[in-house]
């Protein structure tokens, strides 16, 4: 064996040996989180949109069965749960504009670290106030107030 790939060799066993003791190869950067981020947010969703249609087409099935389940929605746990989907439809298109902008723009590789900071940034100052008049209504009824 060559010397150059004798020491490839121990490197990436050196390598393989720190992630064993640190647990991952790849410790993650905000890209790397961002990735991540949006297949969750993509997937949470779809299962989101498949449940909206089975709700909406029980109406066709019985009116009165569809009537109890959008009685359910208007408890406070699945207001919480809306400003979740909010916040992740919000965050899933914002950064979509940005993956779009990496791929075709021909300096978004170079600015993607930036963008990224920017949409989270947009994604905070939409979703500060709008989580607040979503659970407006849910926390006067919960813990009482004006009226």
């Amino acid at each position: 064996m060559s010397t150059t790939a004798s020491t490839a060799v121990e490197a990436a066993s050196d390598r393989a040996g720190a992630s064993r003791r640190s647990g991952t190869f790849y410790r993650g950067d905000p890209g790397m989180w961002s990735w991540v981020l949006h297949r969750i947010t993509g997937v949470l969703t779809f299962f989101f949109l498949f449940v909206h249609v089975l709700d909406t087409a029980l109406v066709r099935v019985s009116p009165n069965a569809y009537d109890e389940v959008i009685e359910t929605y208007k408890s406070p746990l699945i207001n919480l749960l809306e400003v979740g989907l909010v916040g992740a439809v919000l965050f899933h298109a914002l950064n979509g504009i940005r993956v779009i902008l990496v791929d075709f723009w021909s300096k978004g590789p170079k600015y993607q670290r930036v963008m990224l900071w920017s949409i989270l940034a947009v994604w905070a100052l939409v979703m500060i106030p709008g989580t607040y008049f979503m659970l407006e209504r849910t926390v006067t009824e919960l813990f009482g107030g004006g009226n």
